[in-house]
């Protein structure tokens, strides 16, 4: 059960790259980047599970703050872009 679960997320980690390098728009570069960070809170988890060492939680944990946080920096660098100021408005 292990090894399939680790394929379907080798699958999305794969999907998610070729979506980030070909991606036409930003957003879709912003997707593929939330799609990869999911896939790396799944590996997190699938850790947790094969080892039964709560360790690995708390990584994902870590992962799933630096993804929330990394997408809403980029969609406010692609905000501003597209604003054409280059300046930060609150």
């Amino acid at each position: 059960m292990i090894a399939v679960l680790f394929s379907v997320i080798i699958v999305c980690v794969v999907l998610g790259v070729v979506r980030f390098v070909l991606g036409p728009d930003d957003a879709d570069r912003i997707v593929a980047l939330d799609i990869l960070f999911s896939a790396a809170l799944a590996f997190c988890s699938l850790a947790a599970l094969s080892t039964g060492r709560v360790l690995f939680l708390d990584i994902g944990i870590g992962v799933a703050l630096i993804g929330f946080v990394a997408t809403l920096a980029w969609s406010r660098l692609v905000e501003m872009r597209r604003d054409g100021d280059g300046g930060f408005e609150p």
